[in-house]
């Protein structure tokens, strides 16, 4: 969100609340998954908006609860409107951890679980458990999506219950080594469907 200053003078000019700024930050869709293989967001379609409307876009990932125990969440971007999930991109990723006995603690980069010059789905969380009281939250920022200039970069965070009774917190960030216009974001477990959860896209200005 913006943030935004006031002194005296403009505070006193401001004479109705609608004066006031509504902020940077504009929810453009929401999904809710129910046994769905993939959810995908496309600009142009569903009133998806995934253009130089806005330098950054932030995906919003609410209590995500897989079918399939021990699976991987997972993403990728596409230039052909959705026709196909598949570019090339090199990323980084580490994680932490604490188990509910801590026993088990751990901070470290994730050798295997980046990727370089790859089409690969890139893995957002690994080894997620599908218990019932099991899901997982987190965001995603994906930044100028529409340059035709430059590479498109991505950062995120998740926190996933793992099947071992675990608290994983995954970082990773990377880019999509294309100029051409990403139009289009999937999101998917490399195994079974997303059973439940709430996903939102948001655009965010830049002034």
């Amino acid at each position: 969100m913006a943030l935004v200053k006031y002194n005296n003078n403009s505070i006193s000019a401001i004479t109705a609340a609608s004066s006031l700024p509504t902020g940077a930050m504009t929810l453009i869709k929401e999904q809710t998954a129910s046994s769905s293989g993939t959810i995908s967001f496309v600009d142009g379609t569903s009133d998806v908006v995934l253009d130089s409307t806005y330098p950054i876009y932030l995906f919003e990932f609410i209590n995500i609860h897989s079918s399939g125990n021990d699976v991987s969440f997972q993403f990728q971007t596409s230039t052909d409107s959705g026709s196909s999930y598949g570019v090339t991109v090199t990323s980084t990723s580490f994680l932490s951890r604490n188990n509910e006995a801590d026993s088990a603690t751990f901070l470290g980069y994730q050798t295997g679980d980046d990727e370089a010059q790859t089409t690969n789905f890139i893995k957002l969380a690994g080894g997620h458990g599908n218990g019932n009281d099991e899901s997982l939250s987190g965001y995603l920022y994906i930044f100028n999506p529409s340059s035709t200039t430059f590479v498109k970069h991505f950062m995120g965070n998740i926190n996933s219950y793992h099947e071992a009774d675990i608290s994983i917190s995954w970082h990773m960030a990377g880019y999509f080594n294309t100029t051409s216009a990403v139009d289009a974001v999937q999101f998917k477990f490399h195994s079974g469907n997303i059973d439940a959860g709430t996903f939102k896209l948001y655009g965010i200005k830049d002034s």
